[in-house]
């Protein structure tokens, strides 16, 4: 259920990126619900790293759907002079590093680099820097084996305090008053704290008893049909407003 909240945020946040006006109260409400997502998205990689049967399989399906989701998503966006990668990629390079970081026979040293890689090979997607960040708080708060509810708070709590401060430079950096800066930034890192609450008081480290299979393949599904809806929708309304 967590997840589908992640989804639903998702499709809020994108909705306002397509539709809305930026600055708009109502634009900003749906920008900052969506940031719950991509956070929570980072949580359940890990768990599902550490849970799936096939390593290589859960890969294979990120960056198979990654693939697909690629041009609705620079449609929808008009991000395509760009060349940025969709959030699938994201996780996909964020999967890599949990890879490196955990089953990799290199050396310290070297995971230590390669996991560097990746985290700037994803300066070219969304989330970037921020999504193997988050990952490798979730990842350190695992070490030791199992769920460490203590940890985890950490995670969310350094997560939160990260994106909001980057959020006032950005903020003030472009003219913002410091006050209605630290506002906006503590508002904007509410989708990464309320993703830590539901997760550390509903999450009991096991997966749901039914609708495995389809709950399974409906994040993935959902990431480029959605997209696809909302750019036909927009394409529908432009027509009706030519």
């Amino acid at each position: 259920m967590i997840k589908y909240l992640a989804a639903a945020a998702m499709l809020l946040n994108h909705i306002a990126a397509v539709f809305l006006e930026p600055g708009t109260v109502l634009y900003r409400l749906f920008e900052y619900t969506g940031y719950f997502t991509a956070v929570t998205m980072c949580y359940f990689l890990v768990e599902g790293y550490e849970h799936t049967r096939s390593k290589r399989n859960y890969a294979g399906r990120l960056l198979l759907f990654a693939v697909i989701s690629q041009p609705p998503y620079m449609l929808a966006f008009g991000i395509g002079h760009t060349g940025q990668l969709n959030m699938l990629f994201t996780l996909f390079f964020c999967f890599l590093i949990l890879y490196v970081q955990c089953d990799s026979m290199m050396s310290r040293t070297a995971k230590n680099a390669a996991a560097a890689f990746l985290v700037f090979v994803t300066l070219f997607s969304d989330w970037a820097l921020f999504a193997p960040v988050f990952t490798l708080l979730f990842l350190r708060a695992r070490r030791g084996g199992g769920q460490d509810r203590r940890k985890t708070a950490a995670a969310f709590a350094e997560a939160a305090g990260m994106f909001a401060l980057y959020n006032f430079a950005s903020y003030y950096e472009v003219g913002m008053p410091a006050a209605e800066a630290l506002q906006s930034a503590l508002l904007s890192s509410m989708g990464i704290i309320i993703s830590g609450l539901l997760i550390l008081k509903c999450y009991n480290g096991r997966r749901a008893a039914g609708g495995r299979n389809f709950s399974k393949w409906f994040f993935y599904v959902f990431y480029p049909a959605h997209l696809a809806v909302l750019i036909l929708v927009r394409d529908v309304i432009l027509n009706i407003e030519g």
